[in-house]
């Protein structure tokens, strides 16, 4: 079964001929401008939507829909979120970058001392960079911040992840 990740979301109408203003995750403009199809969750159920063109305007695209011609057809859309499968996302992927389902509940270890630290239970972004927030032994929450200094070591398939643990990080 296909899984699917939101990509965008349809913020308004654009015109009167069935465009849509759609916003698209951060940081993700080429991503989003390399599909040829999203989808819409309809009664739990995905409904795919063919782009027939694109542009950018301001921080969002302008995207036309096949089969969408009037303002009165993209206006019941308005709101909706955008996905796209997760194939297609990992295909996209750079060396270190991981879809965030991946990261949550994996434990974290002190690189030195290989003592379990916590585990991860979200990760957010603040602008700067992603920071995995990650639970420790104290029930204390803390964000690390997602950079290589900090977080040398990242294995999804062993689901550990290696900090170097320095002093005042996670108090």
């Amino acid at each position: 079964m296909t899984k699917f990740v939101s990509v965008g979301k349809i913020l308004n109408f654009h015109g009167i001929k069935g465009e849509a203003k759609v916003g698209y995750s951060k940081n993700r403009q080429d991503f989003f401008s390399s599909l040829d199809c999203v989808y819409l969750k309809i009664n739990n159920a995905y409904k795919e939507l063919k782009i027939v063109s694109m542009r950018p305007h301001k921080n969002f695209f302008i995207v036309k829909f096949d089969g969408i011609n009037s303002i009165d057809e993209i206006l019941p859309y308005k709101g909706e979120l955008l996905f796209t499968s997760e194939e297609t996302i990992r295909e996209n992927l750079e060396e270190n970058e991981f879809l965030i389902d991946e990261l949550v509940g994996i434990e974290v270890f002190d690189i030195e001392t290989d003592e379990k630290l916590g585990f991860v239970v979200g990760v957010s972004n603040n602008g700067a960079n992603d920071l995995l927030s990650v639970k420790t032994k104290t029930k204390h929450i803390c964000l690390i911040p997602f950079v290589d200094p900090i977080v040398p070591v990242v294995d999804i398939k062993n689901r550990k992840i290696k900090i170097n643990n320095l002093e005042g990080l996670l108090e």
